[in-house]
């Protein structure tokens, strides 16, 4: 008879792969399957060594565990006991067992090997992990339901660590969390991942995915100064940082599409010897340290890359760990694991929440965590202890949480917190817990009271708004298997960066207008010539204001042409390689003095919609420095981000030696047309596009008919007249005679035509219209997509049903006249 083999009570990380889920939980597998895969391709990955999750089981047996265990839990499911009586019973009686001598000398022994091989005589620091066997598996999340013990040094320290593995997992979190995923308790065993500890100088979380909304095609990090522990348990506001996957490997290509800045209010680091009662301590952070990046770019695609390697590996989307050490300056991946929220969503479904319009007051903005919206009561709870008064259904307010708070999450509407950011547990376990929580506000608990109405909102993108009252909302759900494809292109107009990626399932055809003006007044703020020459602001007030905002970059124009290139970048991430058509700055003069600044270079106009804007403030002296300002943005978002996708829209073009000059300024700036394959197009608004469209077809590649001005022009109507309202309209036969015009006269010279607005989606007549004469392109608000989507593909059915029927006709005239000839 054959001997059985005794398994080893001790695994090093390069005895492990991904198939040992069962011998040494999640956690530990993907690490030892990352350090014996992943190293070649340049990952670096801190050794350590994991206990058998045998040695769980027969540590429990050996101290007569199980029984007493079971009987614990049975009392609690038949409401003899509490949660939280049964949960510290059973740690209690964890945390006195004992190991055997066999037990204790494997474990000493893999740590001195451990502190040996690290170039330490002994006591190395190390991290002390809880990895549960059915951890990290696609279809159940266990992050944070166990705890982890950093900077452990010393043998009786690492046994200790070791037992308090051993009881987490008996935390009230993890118990009511088994309960739910389906999971007996005697099922979840747990291995002990021993790590070499990296002092990080700055530490964070990756997710190859965006977490909000599971587009596929960007890494999202988060960082912060220290040890990553500030991040998970969301002391802090992160920094949060964004990297477009596909043209990573594109040569000399830097696609970050989102650099920004968090408050990193404090940092955890090793604590000295003087503090001898914890391994770690929290201490504020500099103002030099809250008002600089984490992490430099070259660190960004470093990280972003690693993303890429390890989410191919797995054939998945991943949730990694990462850190960088404060002596060497290198950065270790310390943890990979399966996204399990976002990557397990119905696809096929799109579910929008809309706000209605609305002037309530917003009382505290934040991170938004999904993307619904709830109204509610709020209860301020800052203790998990103090639950018990929570009211079922109401908005939780509270200054942060960790795993403790999942029971109290659990029976929230919505959840608002003073910090965290996405990444923190308050964001990962409402994201899990279909919850919607806006995150880092910095004072809900000081500006909310209880009982106060309130609307959370999570529906504009990554800021999320708390509402005075209750704001009143719509939802719809998109079927995206039934969506019709029409000939005619169907894209979708764009404003702002943040939301845009909620749309990333719809089957566009790309942009069709983007509209900067809201990235210069909600991102920037400031006048452009404000900071070109902010000698001539006299209030010094404005000046420090100014000079506040663009801290960090090495100059005032930076900040401009840094944020501007990085929200148009994430506009034409959203859609590349499909077209973004990127209409430049069209703010009046008097909405271009409602910014920073903006009172020292404007002029006082009597009707700015006719005045100086679009086309003619680009050469001209009072603006063209300003608009080759925003020539440098989009240059260094198709140049050096590599986003060649986007073509550039001129609006309000007067006339063709406008046309010229403008073309020209833009070639000085680094943005000539041709090169790099640059198309230009060029709204077409104006009586003058349409009368002289074969001249402007000649400088363009395209036009974008702006049917607002047009139809305003055209009928003399001012399009914010009340009185004039019922003669406005887009559909008059003037109108259309000049659409139709210009969609002839650009064909005939090989050149694009498209029209943004909702009156093709409101008015099936006006896009049977379109369609009838061959318009490219139909660009909606996202909303409107699939409605719009279905009137055209009608529309095109219906011409089509039309024109056979006439052929039809038409042939049998024919032969009608030819049997008659025969005769």
């Amino acid at each position: 008879m054959p001997i059985k083999s005794i398994p080893p009570l001790i695994y090093r990380f390069r005895q492990i792969h991904a198939r040992d889920v069962g011998l040494v939980g999640g956690k530990n597998a993907s690490l030892g399957e990352m350090l014996n895969q992943l190293s070649q391709s340049g990952i670096r990955v801190p050794d350590g060594f994991a206990t058998n999750a045998q040695l769980y089981r027969d540590f429990l047996h050996q101290n007569q565990l199980d029984g007493p265990i079971t009987l614990l839990l049975d009392a609690m499911d038949n409401g003899e006991a509490t949660l939280s009586e049964t949960g510290q019973e059973i740690r209690s009686l964890i945390s006195q067992g004992a190991f055997t001598a066999e037990q204790e000398t494997a474990i000493i022994n893999a740590y001195h090997e451990l502190s040996q091989q690290l170039g330490e005589q002994q006591n190395v620091a190390v991290a002390v992990r809880s990895s549960a066997t059915a951890e990290d598996l696609p279809e159940a999340s266990f992050a944070g339901q166990q705890e982890s013990y950093l900077n452990i040094r010393g043998e009786q320290s690492v046994l200790d660590a070791c037992k308090q593995c051993f009881s987490s997992l008996y935390t009230d979190r993890a118990i009511v969390y088994r309960q739910e995923q389906g999971f007996e308790h005697q099922q979840v065993a747990l291995s002990v991942g021993i790590q070499q500890m990296i002092e990080s100088h700055c530490a964070g979380v990756m997710f190859s995915l965006d977490t909000e909304n599971g587009f596929p095609d960007v890494v999202l990090i988060n960082g912060s100064w220290g040890l990553g522990e500030t991040i998970v348990k969301g002391t802090v506001t992160p920094d949060r940082f964004m990297v477009y996957k596909p043209l990573l490997d594109q040569p000399g290509k830097r696609p970050i599409i989102e650099k920004q800045l968090g408050n990193k209010r404090e940092k955890m680091l090793f604590a000295t010897h003087g503090h001898a009662e914890s391994p770690t301590v929290s201490i504020p952070t500099s103002d030099a340290e809250r008002n600089q990046l984490v992490l430099s770019d070259d660190e960004l695609l470093q990280l972003s890359r690693w993303a890429v390697i390890i989410e191919r590996h797995y054939g998945c989307a991943m949730d990694m760990e990462w850190a960088k050490d404060r002596h060497n300056q290198q950065i270790y991946m310390v943890q990979a694991r399966p996204e399990t929220v976002e990557a397990q969503k119905d696809s096929g479904v799109l579910v929008n929440y809309q706000l209605d319009n609305t002037t309530a007051p917003i009382l505290l903005e934040g991170a938004s965590v999904g993307r619904a919206i709830t109204s509610g009561n709020t209860f301020t709870v800052l203790s998990p202890e103090d639950s018990a008064q929570f009211p079922d259904g109401a908005i939780l307010v509270t200054e942060r949480t960790d795993p403790d708070w999942v029971p109290l999450m659990r029976r929230a509407a919505g959840i608002i917190t003073d910090s965290g950011g996405p990444t923190s547990h308050a964001a990962i376990v409402s994201r899990e817990l279909k919850v919607p929580a806006i995150v880092g506000t910095e004072q809900a608990t000081r500006t909310l009271t209880t009982g106060q109405t309130v609307t959370l909102s999570c529906a504009s993108g990554a800021v999320g708004q708390v509402y005075e009252g209750v704001v009143n909302y719509s939802t719809q759900q998109i079927d995206l298997t039934t969506l019709p494809t029409p000939q005619t292109d169907i894209m979708i107009n764009a404003a702002m960066p943040d939301g845009i990626f909620h749309w990333w399932q719809l089957p566009t055809a790309g942009i069709g207008l983007t509209r900067i003006e809201f990235i210069i007044s909600s991102q920037i703020g400031i006048h452009p010539m404000a900071l070109l020459h902010p000698e001539q602001i006299t209030d010094s007030a404005i000046r420090l204001t100014i000079n506040q905002r663009c801290k960090g970059f090495p100059t005032l124009p930076n900040f401009f042409v840094d944020t501007l290139a990085l929200g148009v970048g994430k506009i034409a991430a959203s859609q590349y390689p499909k077209p973004v058509i990127v209409r430049m700055s069209d703010f009046k003069s008097n909405e271009y003095r409602g910014l920073l600044g903006g009172e020292y270079f404007e002029l006082h106009e009597e009707n700015p919609m006719l005045g100086l804007r679009g086309a003619s403030r680009y050469y001209h002296p009072r603006y063209r420095e300003a608009f080759e300002l925003e020539c440098k943005a989009i240059a260094k978002a198709r140049d050096d981000m590599g986003f060649d996708n986007i073509i550039v829209m001129i609006p309000f073009c007067r006339t063709v030696s406008e046309a010229d000059k403008v073309l020209a300024v833009m070639a000085l700036a680094g943005l000539e047309r041709g090169h790099n394959g640059l198309q230009v197009y060029v709204m077409c608004e104006i009586p003058s596009n349409v009368i002289l469209a074969d001249r402007f077809a000649e400088r363009f590649d395209g036009f974008s008919i702006g049917s607002n001005d047009l139809t305003q022009l055209v009928l003399g109507i001012d399009r914010d007249s009340a009185e004039l309202k019922p003669m406005f309209d887009a559909r008059d036969d003037a109108v259309k005679s000049l659409i139709k015009q210009v969609i002839q006269v650009a064909h005939s010279k090989g050149c694009k035509v498209g029209i943004c607005g909702q009156a093709p989606s409101d008015h099936p007549e006006f896009a049977a219209f379109l369609v009838e004469c061959g318009i490219d392109s139909i660009s909606l608000s996202p909303d409107s997509f699939a409605k719009g989507c279905e009137v055209v593909a009608k529309a095109e059915h219906n011409l089509s049903h039309h024109r056979s029927h006439a052929n039809k006709n038409k042939d049998d005239s024919n032969n009608g006249n030819e049997d008659k000839s025969d005769k």
